[in-house]
């Protein structure tokens, strides 16, 4: 079971690169179809670091930060609003883990 969790894991951590790889490919690839540099044009992911020693991270142009990610968290959190599939989901969830737990303890023991 470890062993399995180990290969999916590391199955999806590989397609995550090669997802990212083939967007910054295919942002080379424009490039290269239109044969002349457009500022407009940006690569896919970029990470740099910035004066105050920080890293900045950008994803399709878009500055991403911790902050931004807390600030929509709290509107979310602001709306209280009800999802019915999210709480079936959350259930689902805590059920299998409860299980896959309990299983795990029993092997174990």
């Amino acid at each position: 079971m470890k062993l399995f969790m180990l290969k999916t894991f590391l199955l999806a951590c590989i397609m995550f690169v090669c997802v990212l790889t083939g967007m910054q490919l295919a942002n080379n690839g424009i490039h290269d179809m239109k044969g002349y540099e457009d500022p407009s044009f940006q690569s896919a992911f970029i990470v740099k670091e910035n004066e105050k020693g920080k890293n900045e991270t950008t994803i399709f142009g878009n500055n991403v930060s911790s902050h931004d990610l807390q600030k929509k968290r709290e509107q979310l959190e602001k709306m209280e609003t009800f999802n019915f599939f999210s709480s079936i989901g959350k259930k689902i969830a805590e059920g299998i883990e409860s299980t896959v737990t309990k299983s795990l303890d029993i092997i174990t023991k």
